[in-house]
Protein backbone atom coordinates (compact mmCIF):
# COMPACT_ATOMS: atom_id res chain seq x y z
CA UNK A 1 0.00 0.00 0.00
CA UNK A 2 1.48 3.57 -0.99
CA UNK A 3 1.55 6.21 1.46
CA UNK A 4 -1.12 8.31 -0.06
CA UNK A 5 -4.18 5.01 0.61
CA UNK A 6 -2.62 4.27 3.91
CA UNK A 7 -3.06 7.90 4.48
CA UNK A 8 -6.54 7.62 3.07
CA UNK A 9 -7.26 4.38 5.02
CA UNK A 10 -6.59 6.62 8.14
CA UNK A 11 -8.95 9.39 7.10
CA UNK A 12 -10.96 6.65 7.27
CA UNK A 13 -10.55 6.20 10.66
CA UNK A 14 -10.21 9.01 11.98
CA UNK A 15 -13.68 10.01 13.72
CA UNK A 16 -13.08 6.40 15.23
CA UNK A 17 -9.41 6.75 16.76
CA UNK A 18 -10.90 10.68 18.27
CA UNK A 19 -13.38 8.62 19.94
CA UNK A 20 -10.86 6.08 21.45
CA UNK A 21 -8.88 9.09 22.58
CA UNK A 22 -11.95 10.25 24.49
CA UNK A 23 -12.40 7.48 26.57
CA UNK A 24 -9.37 6.43 27.35
CA UNK A 25 -8.42 9.57 28.56
CA UNK A 26 -11.53 9.85 30.59
CA UNK A 27 -10.14 6.92 32.28
CA UNK A 28 -8.18 8.82 34.82
CA UNK A 29 -5.22 6.94 35.90
CA UNK A 30 -2.26 9.02 37.62
CA UNK A 31 0.81 6.74 38.78
CA UNK A 32 0.22 4.35 42.04
CA UNK A 33 -3.57 4.91 41.34
CA UNK A 34 -3.80 0.80 41.31
CA UNK A 35 -7.26 1.05 40.01
CA UNK A 36 -7.13 3.62 37.36
CA UNK A 37 -4.46 1.87 35.98
CA UNK A 38 -6.27 -1.33 35.76
CA UNK A 39 -9.06 0.14 34.22
CA UNK A 40 -6.34 1.69 30.98
CA UNK A 41 -5.24 -1.99 30.98
CA UNK A 42 -8.87 -3.24 30.56
CA UNK A 43 -9.87 -0.67 28.21
CA UNK A 44 -7.04 -1.85 25.79
CA UNK A 45 -7.80 -5.62 26.31
CA UNK A 46 -11.34 -4.97 25.05
CA UNK A 47 -9.99 -3.00 22.26
CA UNK A 48 -7.33 -6.16 21.70
CA UNK A 49 -10.21 -8.75 21.31
CA UNK A 50 -12.04 -6.05 18.69
CA UNK A 51 -8.94 -6.58 16.44
CA UNK A 52 -8.46 -10.25 17.33
CA UNK A 53 -6.23 -12.08 14.85
CA UNK A 54 -2.20 -12.81 15.72
CA UNK A 55 -2.29 -11.08 18.63
CA UNK A 56 -1.10 -12.11 22.46
CA UNK A 57 -0.82 -10.29 25.74
CA UNK A 58 0.12 -10.51 29.39
CA UNK A 59 -0.12 -9.18 32.42
CA UNK A 60 2.52 -8.25 34.77
CA UNK A 61 1.66 -7.07 38.71
CA UNK A 62 3.46 -3.73 39.83
CA UNK A 63 2.42 -3.51 43.20
CA UNK A 64 1.29 -0.22 43.84
CA UNK A 65 1.29 0.84 40.90
CA UNK A 66 -1.15 -1.37 38.49
CA UNK A 67 -0.30 -3.62 36.44
CA UNK A 68 2.14 -3.38 33.01
CA UNK A 69 0.75 -4.69 29.91
CA UNK A 70 2.96 -6.52 27.11
CA UNK A 71 1.24 -7.25 23.48
CA UNK A 72 2.85 -9.13 20.51
CA UNK A 73 1.76 -9.35 17.17
CA UNK A 74 2.90 -10.82 14.45
CA UNK A 75 5.41 -13.49 15.18
CA UNK A 76 7.95 -14.81 13.22
CA UNK A 77 11.09 -16.07 13.15
CA UNK A 78 12.51 -11.85 12.57
CA UNK A 79 13.89 -9.56 15.70
CA UNK A 80 11.20 -7.40 16.98
CA UNK A 81 10.65 -3.93 16.84
CA UNK A 82 9.56 -2.76 20.25
CA UNK A 83 7.03 -0.04 20.32
CA UNK A 84 7.43 1.68 24.14
CA UNK A 85 4.72 3.47 25.78
CA UNK A 86 2.97 4.03 29.36
CA UNK A 87 -0.76 3.94 30.67
CA UNK A 88 0.31 6.18 33.64
CA UNK A 89 -0.30 10.18 33.37
CA UNK A 90 0.62 12.98 36.35
CA UNK A 91 -2.64 14.03 37.20
CA UNK A 92 -4.83 13.59 39.99
CA UNK A 93 -8.10 11.80 40.11
CA UNK A 94 -10.67 14.33 39.50
CA UNK A 95 -7.99 17.02 37.37
CA UNK A 96 -10.93 16.31 34.16
CA UNK A 97 -12.73 18.77 36.10
CA UNK A 98 -10.29 21.14 35.42
CA UNK A 99 -9.19 20.23 31.90
CA UNK A 100 -12.27 18.59 30.45
CA UNK A 101 -11.97 15.67 27.76
CA UNK A 102 -13.22 18.13 24.65
CA UNK A 103 -12.83 19.17 20.97
CA UNK A 104 -12.25 23.06 20.70
CA UNK A 105 -10.57 24.92 17.78
CA UNK A 106 -9.55 21.82 16.04
CA UNK A 107 -7.84 20.73 19.42
CA UNK A 108 -8.89 17.30 21.92
CA UNK A 109 -8.10 18.51 24.90
CA UNK A 110 -7.53 16.33 28.50
CA UNK A 111 -5.73 15.22 31.17
CA UNK A 112 -3.17 12.55 30.08
CA UNK A 113 -4.16 13.49 26.11
CA UNK A 114 -1.03 14.25 24.87
CA UNK A 115 1.57 12.45 27.46
CA UNK A 116 0.67 9.94 25.90
CA UNK A 117 -2.60 8.09 26.18
CA UNK A 118 -3.25 9.16 22.57
CA UNK A 119 -0.80 7.62 21.16
CA UNK A 120 -1.51 4.29 22.59
CA UNK A 121 -4.77 4.45 20.29
CA UNK A 122 -2.00 5.12 17.54
CA UNK A 123 -0.11 1.98 18.46
CA UNK A 124 -3.52 0.01 18.40
CA UNK A 125 -4.40 1.80 14.91
CA UNK A 126 -1.20 0.71 13.32
CA UNK A 127 -2.11 -3.17 14.98
CA UNK A 128 -5.39 -2.91 13.32
CA UNK A 129 -4.42 -1.90 10.15
CA UNK A 130 -1.85 -4.69 9.64
CA UNK A 131 -4.26 -7.48 10.52
CA UNK A 132 -7.30 -5.92 8.82
CA UNK A 133 -5.66 -5.55 5.57
CA UNK A 134 -2.97 -8.54 6.15
CA UNK A 135 -0.40 -7.14 5.60
CA UNK A 136 2.35 -7.97 7.88
CA UNK A 137 4.86 -5.97 9.04
CA UNK A 138 8.60 -6.46 8.05
CA UNK A 139 9.06 -7.50 12.11
CA UNK A 140 6.85 -9.11 14.70
CA UNK A 141 5.55 -6.13 16.84
CA UNK A 142 5.98 -6.19 20.28
CA UNK A 143 4.12 -3.57 22.65
CA UNK A 144 4.87 -2.71 26.18
CA UNK A 145 2.80 0.02 28.38
CA UNK A 146 4.24 0.53 31.59
CA UNK A 147 2.06 1.95 34.81
CA UNK A 148 5.15 3.51 36.54
CA UNK A 149 7.02 5.72 34.11
CA UNK A 150 5.82 9.28 35.01
CA UNK A 151 7.45 8.13 38.92
CA UNK A 152 10.47 6.83 37.08
CA UNK A 153 10.07 3.39 36.56
CA UNK A 154 10.46 1.41 40.20
CA UNK A 155 8.92 -1.43 38.59
CA UNK A 156 8.93 -1.40 34.77
CA UNK A 157 12.55 -0.54 34.13
CA UNK A 158 13.53 -4.36 34.05
CA UNK A 159 10.57 -5.24 32.05
CA UNK A 160 11.77 -2.15 29.40
CA UNK A 161 15.43 -3.84 29.87
CA UNK A 162 14.11 -7.52 29.37
CA UNK A 163 12.08 -6.55 26.05
CA UNK A 164 14.85 -4.38 24.66
CA UNK A 165 17.66 -7.04 24.67
CA UNK A 166 15.50 -8.96 22.58
CA UNK A 167 14.58 -6.09 19.98
CA UNK A 168 15.98 -5.11 16.52
CA UNK A 169 14.79 -1.13 17.31
CA UNK A 170 12.59 0.59 19.45
CA UNK A 171 9.85 3.49 18.86
CA UNK A 172 8.92 5.70 21.83
CA UNK A 173 5.52 6.87 21.74
CA UNK A 174 6.24 10.04 24.61
CA UNK A 175 5.20 13.56 22.82
CA UNK A 176 6.73 14.76 20.06
CA UNK A 177 8.44 18.36 20.61
CA UNK A 178 6.60 20.55 18.21
CA UNK A 179 6.28 17.67 15.90
CA UNK A 180 10.06 16.43 15.90
CA UNK A 181 11.11 13.29 16.49
CA UNK A 182 13.82 12.70 19.40
CA UNK A 183 17.06 11.71 18.54
CA UNK A 184 18.32 12.35 21.37
CA UNK A 185 17.82 12.60 25.23
CA UNK A 186 19.83 13.31 28.19
CA UNK A 187 19.95 11.37 31.17
CA UNK A 188 19.04 11.94 34.78
CA UNK A 189 19.94 11.68 38.03
CA UNK A 190 18.71 12.94 41.66
CA UNK A 191 20.75 13.39 44.79
CA UNK A 192 19.56 14.55 48.10
CA UNK A 193 22.08 15.90 50.54
CA UNK A 194 20.95 15.74 54.55
CA UNK A 195 22.97 17.98 57.04
CA UNK A 196 22.76 17.04 61.11
CA UNK A 197 24.12 19.91 63.10
CA UNK A 198 23.11 20.53 66.39
CA UNK A 199 20.00 22.25 67.46
CA UNK A 200 20.87 25.71 70.13
CA UNK A 201 18.90 28.52 71.58
CA UNK A 202 19.76 31.54 68.57
CA UNK A 203 19.73 34.62 71.18
CA UNK A 204 21.65 32.70 74.26
CA UNK A 205 24.09 30.54 73.18
CA UNK A 206 24.24 30.53 68.92
CA UNK A 207 28.26 29.24 69.35
CA UNK A 208 26.44 26.22 70.99
CA UNK A 209 25.05 24.92 67.98
CA UNK A 210 25.82 23.64 64.64
CA UNK A 211 23.92 25.40 61.71
CA UNK A 212 22.86 22.30 59.64
CA UNK A 213 21.30 24.95 56.70
CA UNK A 214 24.68 27.12 56.65
CA UNK A 215 26.52 24.22 55.93
CA UNK A 216 24.63 22.78 53.35
CA UNK A 217 24.36 26.45 51.67
CA UNK A 218 28.59 26.97 51.67
CA UNK A 219 28.48 24.40 48.80
CA UNK A 220 25.99 25.62 46.74
CA UNK A 221 28.73 27.52 44.53
CA UNK A 222 30.69 24.46 44.22
CA UNK A 223 27.59 22.35 43.10
CA UNK A 224 26.58 25.32 40.46
CA UNK A 225 30.52 25.07 38.88
CA UNK A 226 29.87 21.36 38.49
CA UNK A 227 27.81 22.90 35.37
CA UNK A 228 28.97 22.71 31.97
CA UNK A 229 26.33 23.34 29.70
CA UNK A 230 28.84 23.25 26.45
CA UNK A 231 28.86 19.66 27.17
CA UNK A 232 24.97 19.40 27.70
CA UNK A 233 25.93 19.10 31.72
CA UNK A 234 23.35 20.78 34.41
CA UNK A 235 23.74 20.32 38.06
CA UNK A 236 20.52 22.18 39.83
CA UNK A 237 19.51 22.57 43.52
CA UNK A 238 15.87 22.57 43.06
CA UNK A 239 14.48 22.55 46.90
CA UNK A 240 15.92 23.24 50.06
CA UNK A 241 14.36 22.64 53.96
CA UNK A 242 15.15 22.83 57.13
CA UNK A 243 15.16 23.94 60.45
CA UNK A 244 12.01 24.02 62.66
CA UNK A 245 11.60 27.55 64.14
CA UNK A 246 13.24 31.02 63.93
CA UNK A 247 14.65 30.86 67.44
CA UNK A 248 16.50 27.83 66.74
CA UNK A 249 20.01 27.46 65.17
CA UNK A 250 18.66 24.31 62.58
CA UNK A 251 19.47 20.81 63.77
CA UNK A 252 18.65 19.48 60.17
CA UNK A 253 18.43 20.45 57.04
CA UNK A 254 18.24 18.79 53.00
CA UNK A 255 18.57 20.19 49.58
CA UNK A 256 17.88 18.19 46.58
CA UNK A 257 20.59 17.97 43.33
CA UNK A 258 18.85 18.19 39.27
CA UNK A 259 21.59 16.08 36.93
CA UNK A 260 21.11 16.61 33.44
CA UNK A 261 24.02 14.95 31.57
CA UNK A 262 23.92 13.80 27.83
CA UNK A 263 26.98 11.35 28.21
CA UNK A 264 27.96 8.97 31.04
CA UNK A 265 31.22 10.18 31.58
CA UNK A 266 29.80 13.66 32.15
CA UNK A 267 27.20 11.54 35.44
CA UNK A 268 29.71 9.89 36.52
CA UNK A 269 31.61 13.18 36.65
CA UNK A 270 29.23 15.23 38.88
CA UNK A 271 28.53 12.22 41.02
CA UNK A 272 31.79 11.77 42.03
CA UNK A 273 32.11 15.37 42.67
CA UNK A 274 29.03 15.33 44.52
CA UNK A 275 29.82 11.88 46.66
CA UNK A 276 32.98 13.39 47.84
CA UNK A 277 31.21 16.47 49.39
CA UNK A 278 32.51 16.54 52.78
CA UNK A 279 31.35 18.85 55.66
CA UNK A 280 32.86 22.37 56.16
CA UNK A 281 32.14 22.50 60.08
CA UNK A 282 33.00 19.03 61.51
CA UNK A 283 30.28 18.95 64.01
CA UNK A 284 27.90 18.61 61.53
CA UNK A 285 27.33 15.32 59.42
CA UNK A 286 26.61 14.97 56.17
CA UNK A 287 24.63 12.30 54.22
CA UNK A 288 23.93 11.70 50.54
CA UNK A 289 21.55 9.82 48.97
CA UNK A 290 20.34 9.17 45.20
CA UNK A 291 21.75 7.90 42.01
CA UNK A 292 21.90 8.02 38.27
CA UNK A 293 18.55 7.47 37.19
CA UNK A 294 18.15 7.02 33.73
CA UNK A 295 21.42 7.04 31.23
CA UNK A 296 21.86 9.18 28.21
CA UNK A 297 19.81 8.21 25.07
CA UNK A 298 22.76 9.35 22.54
CA UNK A 299 22.39 10.13 19.07
CA UNK A 300 24.44 7.48 17.19
CA UNK A 301 24.81 6.49 13.66
CA UNK A 302 22.34 4.10 14.03
CA UNK A 303 19.56 6.36 15.72
CA UNK A 304 20.84 8.75 12.72
CA UNK A 305 19.83 5.95 10.30
CA UNK A 306 16.46 5.36 11.83
CA UNK A 307 15.66 9.01 12.06
CA UNK A 308 16.42 9.18 8.08
CA UNK A 309 14.40 6.09 7.25
CA UNK A 310 11.26 7.90 9.48
CA UNK A 311 11.92 11.37 7.73
CA UNK A 312 12.16 9.59 4.03
CA UNK A 313 8.92 7.59 4.65
CA UNK A 314 7.15 11.45 6.20
CA UNK A 315 8.40 12.60 2.95
CA UNK A 316 6.76 10.59 0.99
CA UNK A 317 3.24 12.05 2.09
CA UNK A 318 4.64 15.86 2.20
CA UNK A 319 5.20 15.72 5.71
CA UNK A 320 7.98 17.15 7.57
CA UNK A 321 9.78 15.48 10.19
CA UNK A 322 12.09 17.20 12.24
CA UNK A 323 14.84 15.93 14.83
CA UNK A 324 15.10 17.65 18.05
CA UNK A 325 17.44 16.67 21.37
CA UNK A 326 15.51 17.32 25.07
CA UNK A 327 16.71 17.50 28.52
CA UNK A 328 13.72 15.52 29.60
CA UNK A 329 14.52 11.40 29.79
CA UNK A 330 12.15 8.60 29.06
CA UNK A 331 11.88 4.52 29.07
CA UNK A 332 13.72 5.02 26.01
CA UNK A 333 16.74 6.03 27.88
CA UNK A 334 16.63 2.31 29.24
CA UNK A 335 16.50 0.99 25.83
CA UNK A 336 19.58 3.03 24.63
CA UNK A 337 21.79 2.27 27.04
CA UNK A 338 21.68 -1.72 25.38
CA UNK A 339 22.70 -0.21 22.02
CA UNK A 340 19.60 -0.80 20.44
CA UNK A 341 18.14 2.60 18.25
CA UNK A 342 15.74 4.10 19.56
CA UNK A 343 13.42 7.00 18.13
CA UNK A 344 11.43 9.23 20.35
CA UNK A 345 8.57 11.37 20.60
CA UNK A 346 6.96 9.69 17.96
CA UNK A 347 3.34 11.12 19.74
CA UNK A 348 1.23 13.34 17.97
CA UNK A 349 2.04 17.06 17.43
CA UNK A 350 0.41 18.92 20.46
CA UNK A 351 1.73 20.76 23.76
CA UNK A 352 1.14 21.31 27.75
CA UNK A 353 2.12 17.82 28.87
CA UNK A 354 1.61 17.55 32.65
CA UNK A 355 -0.63 20.77 32.58
CA UNK A 356 -4.06 21.97 32.89
CA UNK A 357 -3.82 22.85 29.09
CA UNK A 358 -2.82 19.68 27.65
CA UNK A 359 -3.68 18.77 23.98
CA UNK A 360 -3.05 17.11 20.52
CA UNK A 361 -3.73 18.86 17.47
CA UNK A 362 -6.77 16.45 15.30
CA UNK A 363 -4.64 17.43 11.99
CA UNK A 364 -1.25 15.56 13.24
CA UNK A 365 -3.20 12.31 13.76
CA UNK A 366 -3.75 10.72 10.71
CA UNK A 367 -0.42 11.79 9.08
CA UNK A 368 1.36 10.20 12.86
CA UNK A 369 -0.74 6.80 12.16
CA UNK A 370 0.30 7.14 9.03
CA UNK A 371 4.01 7.47 9.81
CA UNK A 372 4.38 4.60 12.38
CA UNK A 373 2.28 2.28 10.31
CA UNK A 374 4.53 2.53 7.03
CA UNK A 375 7.91 2.25 9.18
CA UNK A 376 6.50 -1.00 10.83
CA UNK A 377 5.16 -2.09 7.21
CA UNK A 378 8.47 -1.14 5.44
Amino acid sequence: MTSQQLLKYFESRLDHMIASMTEIVEIESPSLNVAGNKAVVGWIESELAKIGGDLSFEKKKADGFGEHIIIRAFSSDQTPTLLLGHTDTVHPVGAKNDNPTRIENGRLYGCGVFDMKANIVVMLEALRFCEVTKQRPERPINVLLSCDEEVGSPTGRLLVEREAANAERCFVFEPSFNGSVKTSRKGTAMYTLHAHGIPSHAGLEPEKGANAILELARHFVHLDALNEPELGTTVNVCTMKGGTTSNVIPEFAECEIDVRFSTMDEAKRVENAIRSIRAIDERVNIEITGEINRPPMERTNAVVALYEQARETAASFDYELGEKQVGGASDGNFVAALGVPVLDGLGITGDGAHTLHEYIDISDIVKRATLVTKMLCR
